[in-house]
């Protein structure tokens, strides 16, 4: 493990108000999604979905990095050039999605664990010879009536450990992604316990595992009430519970908290960002940022249908978003430069 390298390459991923494009959708997820649009649902139609992505001009200005999926990482442009060598040619760091997703977790019902440990150390090794510089591993945390159990958070916590440690030792900078879904009627206080009883499990058992915390991601929900709460905080408290929920739980030696989107709308996912970085501004230990997928995806994903004709519209929506993200990172972002 060459520690300097771990802790360069996370530094540089949230450097410069940048964030990270997740484009590692699995087949299945992004075939649901072009099936929405009536999009062509084959291996053709989704390389040249990536391909308007990693083209998008001007984008590595807002993107330190991308998270591919194994399907990606092995995929070229028309002209034969690797994705991998299209984003590094401009300074955007690539990462690949390792886990396997999430299963039933055997004896508890309604609840997950992430599958994947078993041959990660031989397939980090081909994803770092593949041009692979850091890595994902996503855990589901479901709130729910008498969930999540200890059980489970303990479970994926140790999971993600493992996954990290694993990582280091291929010369990859871990992401650690322990999501407390939405999806529910939790209030947002019910989510700033679940968040922070998990982040605690999560980064005891970095600690045991020997993980450098210098040299890892953190890529966490924001605090928020589940989408059929029927009380929606405002953006202020949002930003004010997640803030004190992440000052009580990650230590300052993360260099950066890149957070999912999760389901929330482009703009909340953006308003919310800007109002943490506007309201604790020099009070965090870390960097604030952006790891978003749909948020900064979805606009492209509606206008391109999958014609090359809207190319060119579609990827001036996806850099929109992903300057307004990075304008939330610095502070600056407001609703009015949506239009």
């Amino acid at each position: 493990m060459n520690k300097q390298q771990l802790i360069d390459t996370a530094r540089a991923l949230v450097s410069n108000n940048k964030g990270l494009l997740a484009m590692d959708e699995s087949t299945p997820t992004c075939d649901k999604r072009f099936a929405k649009l009536n999009i062509p649902q084959t291996e053709d139609a989704r390389r040249a979905y990536r391909e308007m992505i990693v083209t998008t001009p001007k984008l590595e200005e807002c993107i330190s990095g991308a998270i591919l999926y194994d399907e990606t990482i092995r995929q070229k442009k028309k002209d034969g050039t690797s994705f991998v060598k299209v984003l590094t040619s401009i300074g955007i760091i690539p990462g690949i999605k390792v886990d396997m997703g999430a299963k039933d977790l055997a004896g508890h019902p309604q609840e997950k664990i992430t599958e994947g440990l078993d041959g990660l150390r031989e397939r980090l090794a081909e994803y770092v010879k593949l041009g692979a510089r850091f890595a994902k591993w996503r855990a589901v945390i479901t709130i729910g009536e008498n969930i999540p159990s200890w059980g489970c958070i303990e479970a994926n916590a140790q999971s993600l450990a493992l996954y990290a440690a694993l990582c280091q030792e291929a010369g990859i900078v871990p992401i650690v992604e322990p999501e407390v879904l939405m999806d529910g009627a939790h209030s947002l206080e019910r989510c700033y316990e679940i968040t922070e009883k998990t982040l605690h499990a999560v980064f005891n058992k970095l600690h045991e595992q020997g993980v450098l915390l210098e040299g890892i991601l953190l890529k966490p929900n924001m605090v928020l009430p589940g989408l059929s709460c029927p009380k929606q905080d405002s953006v202020e408290d949002v930003a004010d519970a997640t803030v004190k929920c992440l000052l009580r739980t990650v230590p300052a030696a993360v260099p950066g908290i890149a957070f999912l989107s999760g389901g929330q709308s482009s703009e909340l996912a953006s308003a919310r960002l800007n109002a943490m970085n506007v309201r604790f501004k020099g009070q965090m230990p870390w960097e604030l940022s952006f790891s978003f997928a749909r948020a900064i995806q979805q606009p492209a994903l509606d206008i391109w249908q999958g014609k090359d004709a809207n190319v060119v519209a579609a990827q001036q929506a996806l850099y929109l978003r992903a300057k307004l993200n990075a304008a939330a990172r610095r502070g600056e972002y407001s609703s009015s430069l949506e239009k």
